[in-house]
This record gives C-alpha cells, sequence and structure tokens, in this order.
C-alpha cells in the first residue's frame, strides 16, 4: 500500500488531473448510455454517492479563495510605489480590454461563418427548450434582481465584512487595494523610520499569511484528481453525448473560437511582445489551465493560477497578486466568444437582420457585459439576457435561447473558464516581461 502511495504521490499532478479526467469521463459516459439503453435510473441512481467528492474539492478551492484574494491584493497594492502602480495597473487593464475585444470579434466572425439556426425550425427549438424545466424563469428573476450600471457601482462600496460573508468579488478586490495602497501611500508620506517600519511589518504580516494560503493550496491539489474523477463522472453521466448533439454548430464553433484565442491570438500577442516562443509559455500553464477546465471557475482557479505564475513563468508576486484576482473578476474572454454566438443564433430563429452597426454593438456590449460574468459557473449563462434583450428580443423569445444555452452550457463553460484562466496568465506574464518584473535569479 505505501509503494502505490508513493508512486501515486510521485506522479506528475497534470498527469494525475488528466487521468482522472479521462476515466471518469468515460464511465460517466458508459453509466449513461446504460440508462439511455435499460431505462434505468442507473446514474442517477449512483451520482448522490459520488458527486460530494467533487463538491468537496469546488468547495475546498472556494473555502481559500477569498482570502488568498484579499492577502494577495493588498501586497501587490502596497508592494509598487505609486507612480508605478499607476502605469502598471492601467497596462493590466488595457491588456484586460483588448484581449476582451479581440475575443467578441473571433466569437462574431465564426458565428457569421457557422450561422447556426439557419432555417431552423422555431416549434422544435421551443420543445427541445421546454424539457430544460423551469430553470429559465429561475435565471430571468436572478437577472432582474442585479441592478443596472448605477447598481454595480454603488455595491463596488460595500461593508468588507458582508462583502467576505457573500463572496461579492468586487468590493473585496476595492476595498483591498484601497487598504494597499493606503498603506504604500503612508509609507511613501512619512519620514519616521520606526513608523515605517511598522508599516512594512504589517506587510510581511500579510505576505505570511498568504505564503500559509499557499500551503493550503498545496494540500488541497493533492486532493483534486479525486474531486475531477468524482465531477467528470457527475458531469458525463447525466448529460452524456446527446448534450452536443442538438447544437453541434453553436458547441463546436465556441470550442474553435476559444482555440484560436488561446493558440493564436493569445500566442500571436506573446510572440509579439516578448519574442519568446509562446507555446513553451502556454506549455507552463496548463496546469491550471486544466484546473479552470474541470472547475468552471476562475475564482476557484485563481489559488492554482497564482502559484503557477509565480513557479513557472517567476512573475514576481507584487505584480501577480494584482493582475491575476482582477483578471478572474472582470476578465472573461471566454464568455467573449460565447455570447456572440447564441446572439447570432437568436438572429436567426427570430428574423433579426445583423447590421454592421448591429454586428458593431454587439461586439461593444458583449466586452462590457463580460465584465459582469462573475467567475463563477455558469456566469456567462445570466449574460445572455442583457445581450438578447439588447438586440430587441422579447422576454418569450430570450427564455427559448437561454433554455437552449443551459443544455449544453456545462461543456461550454469548461472550454470558456479555461480561456479566463489563460488570458488572465497571459496577461500577467506580457505585462511582467515589458516591466521587467520576472524573478531572473531563478
Amino acid at each position: 500500500m505505501k509503494t502505490l502511495l508513493k508512486w501515486y504521490l510521485s506522479t506528475s499532478l497534470v498527469l494525475r488531473i488528466l487521468s482522472a479526467f479521462l476515466f471518469g469521463s468515460l464511465l460517466g459516459g458508459l453509466l449513461w448510455f446504460i440508462s439511455s439503453r435499460t431505462g434505468a435510473d442507473t446514474a442517477q441512481s449512483i451520482i448522490p454517492f459520488i458527486s460530494p467528492f467533487g463538491t468537496i474539492l469546488i468547495n475546498m478551492l472556494k473555502m481559500i479563495v477569498i482570502p488568498v484574494i484579499f492577502f494577495s491584493l493588498v501586497i501587490g497594492a502596497a508592494s509598487l510605489p505609486i507612480q508605478r502602480f499607476g502605469r502598471i495597473g492601467a497596462k493590466v487593464m488595457a491588456w484586460y480590454f483588448l484581449c476582451s475585444f479581440l475575443a467578441a470579434a473571433v466569437g462574431v466572425t465564426l458565428a457569421l461563418v457557422i450561422n447556426p439556426g439557419g432555417g431552423a425550425d422555431l416549434s422544435g427549438w421551443e420543445q427541445l427548450a421546454n424539457t430544460m424545466g423551469t430553470q429559465t424563469a429561475d435565471l430571468g428573476e436572478d437577472v432582474a434582481t442585479e441592478g443596472g450600471i448605477v447598481d454595480m457601482l454603488i455595491n463596488m462600496f460595500q461593508n468588507p465584512f458582508q462583502a467576505l460573508a457573500e463572496g461579492n468579488f468586487l468590493p473585496i478586490i476595492i476595498f483591498s487595494i484601497m487598504f494597499g495602497l493606503g498603506i504604500r501611500v503612508t509609507i511613501e508620506a512619512s519620514q519616521d523610520e520606526k513608523f515605517i517600519a511598522r508599516m512594512e511589518n504589517l506587510i510581511d504580516i500579510f505576505t505570511a499569511a498568504r505564503d500559509a494560503m499557499f500551503k493550503m493550496v498545496d494540500w488541497i491539489l493533492e486532493y483534486s484528481p479525486i474531486g475531477v474523477f468524482a465531477l467528470s463522472i457527475v458531469n458525463f453521466s447525466m448529460y452524456g453525448p446527446n448534450i452536443v448533439g442538438p447544437y453541434v454548430g453553436v458547441t463546436l464553433g465556441i470550442i474553435v473560437g476559444i482555440l484560436v484565442m488561446v493558440f493564436v491570438v493569445y500566442s500571436f500577442l506573446v510572440f509579439l511582445v516578448t519574442r519568446k516562443n509562446p507555446y513553451m509559455i502556454l506549455k507552463g500553464l496548463q496546469e491550471a489551465m486544466i484546473t479552470g477546465f474541470i472547475t468552471r471557475s476562475s475564482a476557484a482557479t485563481l489559488p492554482v493560477s497564482m502559484r503557477v505564475v509565480a513557479e513557472e513563468l517567476k512573475v514576481k508576486n507584487e505584480l501577480s497578486s494584482f493582475s491575476l484576482p482582477l483578471g478572474a473578476t472582470i476578465n472573461m474572454d471566454g464568455v467573449c466568444v460565447h455570447l456572440p454566438m447564441f446572439a447570432v443564433l437568436a438572429a436567426n430563429m427570430f428574423g433579426i437582420t445583423l447590421t454592421p452597426v448591429a454586428l458593431i454593438t454587439l461586439v461593444l456590449t458583449t466586452v462590457l457585459a463580460s465584465i459582469g460574468a462573475g467567475g463563477v459557473p455558469g456566469g456567462s449563462l445570466m449574460l445572455l439576457f442583457i445581450i438578447l434583450e439588447n438586440m430587441g428580443l422579447s422576454t418569450s423569445q430570450v427564455a427559448v435561447i437561454v433554455a437552449l444555452a443551459l443544455g449544453i452550457n456545462p461543456i461550454l463553460d469548461m472550454f470558456e473558464t479555461s480561456n479566463n484562466v489563460t488570458g488572465d496568465m497571459v496577461c500577467t506574464y506580457v505585462v511582467a516581461h515589458n516591466e521587467d518584473l520576472i524573478d531572473k535569479k531563478h
């Protein structure tokens, strides 16, 4: 037993996660096949015993993500001189918006080429949508309570303890950055060496707390193959290959768009800025990319992303502790590929003409809406309401499209999240290279 455990722990974590995903997918597909052939609820009877192991992985990652965001952002904001913080922050934001814009352009272009839903029988699509139950109406109610841009701006400034308890990421990010900047401004404005030493000791305490959280990340990652195995069984036993059957054009279009973003757009930008082999950079990011693929949450993957960027790309902490938590909240390139595909599907189904002005509006709306995706599983679904209503669709028409999206969202969300996580790490590396924030001592 000890020999087996030693062999397991000595095997690459990436290999263990990939193996768990493949075996879990095969087993889940087999359960789905048995259930579909026999008519028995084989999968439904087994899932309750398997799903808790996957839920534990997701919950453990979410358990540490808020403390990691808080400590990391405080350290990042407090470590950079104010003048440099402003320049680097502007570069990070500019990169995120550029990549989101390119992702939306890729999504719209592929959607127009694939033309999903062209010539579709609306009655057939509506019947399929009805099989999704009441989830669409529930989502609509959630969106109705979200409020507009003004409410979002107001909610950015909340009681930090309330935001921490509710897992509201944006107020946490705002408070953490302001707290860190308060420390840095106080240090730079003071001439008292003892006072400066106390403030620097405070930064050291936050650094120690963050390092302790990273050790917890290591422990959680050792458990991750078990959680991945369980999550894969649950996903594929519930949906099976039929999940992509009715929507093969949409599914393939979104997946191709995400692959284009990762292996063409990001790779070109990395080479353009750094003159380094982009595929070697991407190879170093594979652990976080796989974790994002499985967990379907940029926020839950954040601790892994931060460790990978530090260990594989040697990016200094003062940048990664700022850019990665920010990216996990506002940089949703996968969503920007996803949303235009369903927008074009809706246009074809309901006879809406997409003029050049409408397409430009679609790109801009997609980029702005993606900021609110939230970095959690299924966050892009609620944004469909914003995009589709902006196109002039009625509530019932929007409900049809969102119900269709529900059918394949678990699979698409995997690819989207992996794209989002990759975009965050690539941005961090490029800005680090440009600002000489790569640790060259290792």
